[in-house]
């Protein structure tokens, strides 16, 4: 093993297989197909051939990687002047709601309460 890659006479492990290697794979699954395509395992052969033969040749071809791309539905529509307007009032209430608790706190310290202990 070098830096995480495993290599047998030179041959980086790690690499995927092209559609035409597993085509070729898949046609030629007798003894002597995975170390003549370097392949590491059996796993995978199975998997080729459960494909194949669930799709054809069409299985075999690589699929897209990662997370797909957004929606093509656009940016979400633009609230209403009513949206906005509940939106501002929510958040002014609780910045009242926090303020009095701020104030009732400093009016608490300065009378020398103290707070209870939890």
């Amino acid at each position: 093993m070098v830096g995480g890659v495993v290599r047998s006479m030179g041959v980086d492990r790690r690499r995927r297989h092209g559609d035409d290697v597993r085509r070729r794979a898949v046609a030629l699954i007798g003894a002597g197909v995975s170390v003549r395509h370097h392949i590491a395992s059996i796993a995978p052969l199975e998997r080729w051939c459960r494909e194949y033969r669930a799709g054809g040749a069409e299985a075999l071809r690589p699929r897209a990687k990662g997370r797909p791309r957004g929606s093509s539905n656009g940016p979400a529509p633009a609230a209403t002047r009513e949206q906005e307007l509940a939106e501002q009032l929510a958040f002014l209430e609780a910045k009242v709601a926090y303020l009095e608790k701020l104030h009732a706190l400093q009016v608490s310290r300065s009378r020398g309460a103290t707070r209870p202990r939890s």
